[in-house]
Formats: structure tokens, sequence, C-alpha cells
């Protein structure tokens, strides 16, 4: 049967691919388009007590393993394209794939190791002050964090789902690299440097100043478009 060739195989893992990835994706822009600016008004602040014990948890369970999922199966079709294929590391469509997959693979991290640690403080925070006992003082910064981290995955979300339809619908994005031309490294270079600023910036940023963008919808929706037009302008540049 078809089912059981490698093309099957390998369409399997783009399906459940798309699957966790819509899962992962839609739970972050709820997160970050509609929750919480919610918490943020009058009627939001009533109710984040209550969303936060009886709502949130649940709607994290299929955001974390939305992302495990995306992560996993990603992973594989990379190794599938590399392996069994033998799609060289440095063509046009496995540098706008990869490109895509750091940025996924930094937003996976952030919802495994940022994210979700500081969601369980806040979460554990809330069950305790409805139960009458007293507020954890760190919960607050620790919400602090999580959100910037959010917003940066946001930001990097808009990049990410660029590059991965790139991949196979603009291949003369990168066309010349198929001929063995251009200058991989020096785009690795700046890309991997411009990936770990934002992520630095989100995680032990010097201040509000620039972190500021990040702190609205449509800051960080801009800066997420932004980003895109710098790695897609190097990639034209150089590749």
């Amino acid at each position: 049967m078809e089912i059981f060739s490698m093309e099957g195989w390998y369409i399997l893992l783009r399906w459940f691919h798309f699957l966790a990835g819509i899962t992962w994706i839609g739970m972050l822009y709820y997160f970050n388009l509609v929750q919480t600016p919610f918490f943020g008004s009058e009627l939001g602040g009533t109710a984040k007590g209550a969303m936060t014990r009886g709502l949130v948890p649940n709607a994290l369970w299929w955001f974390r393993w939305g992302a495990m999922f995306t992560f996993i199966t990603g992973w594989l079709i990379v190794l599938t394209k590399f392996g069994h294929e033998g799609m060289p590391l440095g063509s046009g469509y496995m540098t706008r794939i990869l490109t895509g997959g750091i940025l996924g693979s930094f937003m996976w991290a952030n919802v495994w190791f940022v994210i979700w640690p500081a969601q369980q403080v806040v979460i554990a925070n809330a069950n305790t002050v409805a139960g009458g006992g007293q507020a954890n003082p760190a919960a607050a910064g620790r919400g602090a964090k999580a959100g910037m981290a959010s917003r940066t995955n946001t930001l990097f979300s808009i990049p990410m789902l660029f590059f991965m339809a790139a991949a196979s619908h603009f291949p003369t994005l990168t066309k010349e690299l198929d001929m063995g031309g251009g200058s991989l490294g020096a785009y690795w270079l700046i890309a991997l440097l411009a990936m770990l600023a934002v992520e630095a910036n989100a995680l032990i940023g010097p201040g509000a100043s620039t972190q500021k963008p990040l702190t609205t919808v449509s800051g960080t929706i801009h800066a997420g478009l932004a980003f895109t037009i710098v790695l897609y302008v190097f990639q034209s540049v150089l590749l």
C-alpha cells in the first residue's frame, strides 16, 4: 500500500506536523491576541483568577504538546529529506526549511523551558490565593517573563511560517544555492546572531525600552513582520 511506502511516511509526517502546528500556533495566537489583552481589561481583571485556575491549565496542555509534536515531526521531516532523499543542507530548499525550523526550535524551547515552568508558578499561586492562602510574591515576575517569551514566540512565528511556506512555494528566493553559489556561511552567521539577539532580549533584555515593542499586540506583529523582511533581504542578497 502507498501508505507504507517512504512517500506515505513523508505524507503522514507532514500531516501530523500540520495538525500539531495548527494546534500550537492557534493556542499561541489565542493567548497573545485574545486572552492577554482581555486580562488587561476591567472585566478580564475580575475573571483572571478563575480563568487561570480553570481555563488556562487546559489551554496550556494543548499548547505545550502541540509544540512538542510540531517540533518532533518537523525535524523528522528534515532528517527524511536529508537522509533518504539526499537533499543537500546547502540547497535553497533546506536553507529556507532550516531557517523556519531553527525559529520553531527557539519557540519550542521557550514553551517548555520558560513559559510552562513560569505558568506552573502562576497557576499554583492562583489556586493558593483562591483557597485563602498567601500570594507568592514571585508569581507576578514569573508571569511577566512567560508573557515576554510568549510574545517573542509570536514574533518568531511570523518569519517561521513565511520560510516554511517559501521552501516549496517560493523556490527562486535562493535559487543560486542549488547551483553551488552564494555566501551561505555569511547568511547563517547573520541569521543566527539576529535570532539570538531577539531571544536574549526576551530572556535577559536590558530593560523596558528594548522590550517595549512586545508589550502590545500591534507592536509584536510589526516586529515580526520587520524581522521577516530582514531575514528575507539577507537571503535574497547573500544567496
